[in-house]
């Protein structure tokens, strides 16, 4: 019930604070979504399998959003992040498929 308040409120005060993203940070935030929504989908997962761990959880959505931007931006230093970002999206992306597919297979018996 915290983190259902939490979401509320957060996305209350971002519809009335109206906040810009920095643009030194713009190339990252889409990297650091597919990973925060990586992390997102396989807690649901482990919840739906009895095996979810809120610290497994928190420490699983950090450090997927920071290495996924840290990678994005040592690509950048290197003058190849576009390429790393997009391997990026499709590591992430293939984990995000396969989690909602293991879900849709426990919800439905499909």
């Amino acid at each position: 019930m915290i983190a259902f308040i939490g979401l509320v409120a957060g996305v209350a005060l971002g519809f009335v604070l109206h906040p810009g993203v920095p643009l030194w940070l713009q190339p990252y935030l889409p990297i650091a979504i597919v990973a925060a929504l990586d992390a997102m989908f396989g807690g649901l997962r482990a919840r739906l399998d009895g095996i979810f761990d809120d610290k497994v959880f928190v420490v699983s959505f950090l450090s997927n959003t920071i290495i996924a931007a840290l990678i994005v931006f040592f690509g950048d230093q290197l003058g190849v992040g576009s390429q790393l970002s997009t391997g990026v999206v499709v590591v992430l992306g293939i984990r995000i498929f396969s989690n909602v597919a293991a879900i849709r297979r426990k919800l439905f018996q499909a």
